[in-house]
């Protein structure tokens, strides 16, 4: 069926609508303003026409994933509050790959996350990180959604995990390891990201949970520490 120039009923909403749904069968990179004229059926001045131009469609899609973000409740405390967020990230954005990436770039100032952004910043600066605060919800926000961008940017370099995994094997058998135990601990390392499929999912997974219980555990630290006297607090 060939393309036509406009198409009745066609709206910015419908548009977003096909650059979600080719992000979550792609990479918010990995398709052109031509892929989704081609899946709407219609000529790419169109799409110009409702959204505009390739950023402006990741914006819209990426507004579109994290727009139905849960506010935890207020009466927990920051670290449980940072919990359940960047759990709620990682389930919505994991499934949409890119839209990580595209918010570590650019930052998740929507008007509908800007609530969430104002509550977190709040409980932080109530908890005592004063005119930190700002810089510990970064860190929080920027050291998980990283770990959610990496795995997502080796979608764009693989054709499937199973053979992604036998390459990386492939590699590490010419590499020379005398030591078994260096061995062991470096296939441990690598297997579980390389080999697709559910134990690729589950050590993501893990890790960024461990990434997110790491940093939470890491500003906690710095909280208890004694304040500096000599730092400027301007």
């Amino acid at each position: 069926m060939g393309t036509t120039p406009f198409h009745v009923g066609l709206t910015a909403v419908t548009v977003t609508d096909a650059a979600v749904a080719l992000t979550r069968e792609s990479h918010l990179y990995a398709w052109s303003v031509r892929d989704l004229a081609r899946a709407l059926e219609v000529v790419p001045s169109v799409i110009y026409h409702h959204v505009g131009g390739k950023d402006g469609l990741a914006r819209a899609v990426a507004e579109r994933v994290l727009g139905g973000l849960p506010l935890p409740s207020a009466s927990l405390s920051w670290e449980a509050w940072f919990r359940e967020l960047l759990a709620a990230i990682y389930d919505e954005t994991v499934l949409y790959p890119g839209v990580a990436k595209w918010v570590v770039l650019h930052g998740p100032v929507f008007p509908s996350v800007l609530p969430i952004i104002d509550r977190g910043v709040r409980l932080l600066e109530d908890a005592g990180f004063g005119p930190d605060a700002v810089a510990a919800y970064a860190t929080l926000l920027n050291n998980a959604v990283l770990t959610i961008s990496v795995s997502d940017d080796r979608l764009l370099h693989e054709d499937d995990g199973p053979r992604d995994h036998a390459a990386m094997m492939a590699d590490f058998e010419r590499v020379a390891v005398d030591d078994p135990d260096l061995r062991a601990r470096a296939l441990a390392l690598v297997r579980p990201f390389s080999s697709g499929g559910e134990e690729a999912s589950r050590s993501r997974r893990l890790y960024y949970d461990f990434t997110v219980e790491t940093t939470i555990r890491g500003l906690r630290a710095r909280l208890a520490e004694p304040a500096d006297p000599t730092r400027d607090p301007g």
